[in-house]
């Protein structure tokens, strides 16, 4: 009786392990297909805008750029019933707190007005105020107000990707405890990212520990620099 009880419990784990697995895959697909659609409107925006990327330059936030281009999907005013913004592993985020600290918050983002329902951004840091770079050079990565025929290498460059992918974390497979803000960040998250060629691909997110320790939350942003050789994708045009 003992030997069987035994079997059925490893059997039960195996299962839960099996359909958790395939319940993450199919997050994934769904995340992968709104990603596709979300790629090919802004597509459809910038071929009426001459060929431009979304410009933020007005209203510098992340999201803005799908109040330009939701009517290329079939949306209209921001809504969280516009399921094509959202990712169905969006289930946290990480808001500021006091003295700049991050706050867990066990909600998605996609349900959020401030983030105009959105649970993906646009690679537009280019035009951000208020970015203090940690590029020596000065560069700013993004495409925002840029030609897309003018960006060289389309099937590395972000076009819109999963939000945590900008700072990094991971909704499909973050760092345990998500509770802990400590870890938020971490090198390698995976996450969905679209490009500008037009295909979508899970993607190794670096993080650069060295600028860890500076005193503005932006400067350990992932979308603030491009990765090292060794990852697929970039945030800059060039």
């Amino acid at each position: 009786m003992l030997v069987v009880i035994a079997i059925i419990a490893i059997l039960a784990v195996l299962l839960l392990a099996a359909l958790s697995a395939a319940k993450d895959r199919a997050s994934r697909i769904v995340c992968l297909n709104n990603l596709r659609q979300v790629n090919l409107g802004i597509r459809l925006y910038s071929d009426d805008a001459n060929d431009a990327s979304p410009s933020i330059s007005t209203n510098p936030v992340s999201s803005y750029y799908r109040l330009l281009m939701q009517g290329y999907v079939g949306a209209s005013t921001p809504s969280p019933q516009d399921k094509v913004f959202a990712c169905p592993a969006d289930t946290f985020y990480y808001a500021f707190g006091t003295n700049g600290t991050r706050v867990y918050v066990p909600k998605s983002r996609h349900d959020q007005a401030w983030s105009l329902y959105c649970s993906y951004t646009f690679n537009g840091i280019n035009q951000f105020s208020n970015i203090l770079l940690p590029n020596p050079d000065g560069t700013v990565p993004g495409i925002s107000g840029l030609k897309l025929s003018s960006i060289k290498h389309p099937a590395r460059t972000v076009l819109v990707t999963e939000n945590p992918a900008t700072v990094p974390f991971s909704w499909h497979q973050p760092k345990q405890p998500v509770s802990n803000p400590k870890n938020m960040f971490f090198n390698n998250a995976l996450d969905m990212i679209s490009f500008v060629d037009g295909h979508v691909n899970y993607t190794k997110i670096y993080w650069n520990t060295n600028l860890a320790g500076l005193p503005h939350h932006l400067h350990m942003m992932s979308a603030t620099y491009d990765p090292p050789a060794g990852y697929d994708y970039q945030w800059s045009p060039n």
